[in-house]
């Protein structure tokens, strides 16, 4: 058994959203199969794995650097002890050799992106959902259950109102969210404030609404949001202000009593041991959101939450950055506390296919082979022209 080509391909994101940093019309993704040596009823089985939402493709780390060594390798060194699936771990190490430790940048996502393509294909050679593969290789129930899940939206969109914030959200209510995440730091606060407001009266319950800055404040302008939002208690209050600010993070949970969130932006195993070191992040109350995708893949992903356990953070905790069927099937695979949904931006990548049930606050995966990426219809014509 071997993986006998590797292909990549630069997907760009449809939409016209930013949040208080960037524009995403110019974000790309990048898109990997890993193309198999086994058929199933005469179809060859292909893997496929992205790198995550909101940020750029790799290309060139891939074809010039990761896939030629991955092909090079001895086809046994890259096989699972069964023999019957193949090692992702032992795949990543192989994708990283003669890569210096540190520089935890866009490399991260590639690997990511390669190795999570590794757990697809691994899922389709059992038959099964990548929840189930990738929960009994960890030792969890391989049993189907739902996630929690909210809807990340509340961008800055051109032109903007009041009016379309409140339908917006409607809309994500009347397809089953019941839990909202909104985007600050955009606009002054004022208006931010009015913008909360307008939120928390489609919530209902500021139990059901987060905010995000994206990492745009200084911690005087942090604190300063901190002071208007705290008397809201608002379900967390995410990256205020720059994520590898570590002095920064821990101010800010020292002087706002509600939930802080952060770590999509830490790449490695590392980074999420600095963060519970020196960040002031707190078992029990604060929220994790480090993501496979963007960091080296679910091999490295497992490690961080085994150093977030040494701390006393709980997995309960962690809810991964990307609303897409990748982090679905993590989520519920590694009994996390939940992932966000990205319904109706970020095409094609963002939310899931209409065989994932959303239900009062609730996602569950869908039964078929891998992580079901062939359901998404936006995204179906990126993977055929792949294979």
């Amino acid at each position: 058994m071997r993986i006998l080509e590797i292909r990549e391909r630069t997907v760009p994101l449809a939409g016209n959203v930013a949040n208080a940093v960037v524009n995403f019309s110019e974000h790309t993704v990048s898109l990997v199969a890993l193309i198999s040596d086994q058929t199933v009823d005469g179809r060859t089985l292909v893997g496929f794995g992205f790198n995550s939402i909101g940020r750029f493709g790799q290309a060139g780390i891939l074809r010039e650097r990761m896939i030629p060594r991955v092909l090079a390798a001895d086809p046994s060194t890259l096989l699972a002890s069964d023999h019957r699936t193949f090692d992702a771990a032992a795949i990543a190490a192989t994708a990283m050799r003669n890569e210096k430790p540190g520089g935890h940048g866009d490399r991260a996502g590639a690997l990511g992106a390669l190795e999570l393509a590794v757990w697809d294909l691994n899922a389709k050679l059992g038959g099964e959902p990548a929840y189930r593969t990738i929960a009994r290789h960890f030792g969890h129930s391989v049993e189907r259950r739902p996630a929690t899940v909210y809807a990340a939206g509340g961008y800055y969109y051109p032109g903007a109102s009041m009016k379309r914030l409140r339908e917006e959200l409607k809309q994500y209510r009347s397809i089953g969210f019941d839990a909202f995440k909104l985007k600050i730091g955009g606009a002054p606060l004022a208006e931010d404030m009015q913008r909360i407001e307008t939120a928390l009266d489609v919530a209902g319950d500021s139990a059901r609404l987060s905010v995000d800055a994206n990492g745009r404040f200084d911690l005087d302008t942090a604190l300063e949001y901190g002071r208007a939002m705290q008397p809201l208690g608002l379900r967390w209050y995410e990256e205020p202000g720059d994520p590898l600010d570590y002095a920064l993070n821990r101010a800010i949970a020292e002087a706002y009593d509600g939930p802080i969130a952060t770590g999509e932006n830490l790449f490695s195993a590392i980074d999420a041991s600095n963060l519970v070191r020196f960040g002031g992040m707190r078992p029990g109350k604060d929220i994790f959101q480090m993501d496979a995708g963007l960091s080296y893949g679910l091999t490295e992903y497992t490690r961080m939450i085994g150093i977030l356990e040494q701390h006393g953070i709980t997995r309960a905790q962690c809810f991964p950055h990307g609303g897409h069927l990748i982090n679905l099937h993590i989520a519920v695979a590694l009994d996390l506390g939940g992932c966000e949904a990205y319904p109706g931006v970020f095409q094609p990548f963002g939310g899931y296919p209409p065989e994932c049930d959303v239900a009062d606050g609730l996602v569950w995966p869908t039964e078929v082979p891998g992580f079901g990426l062939e359901l998404k219809r936006e995204l179906r014509t990126h993977l055929d022209i792949l294979t």
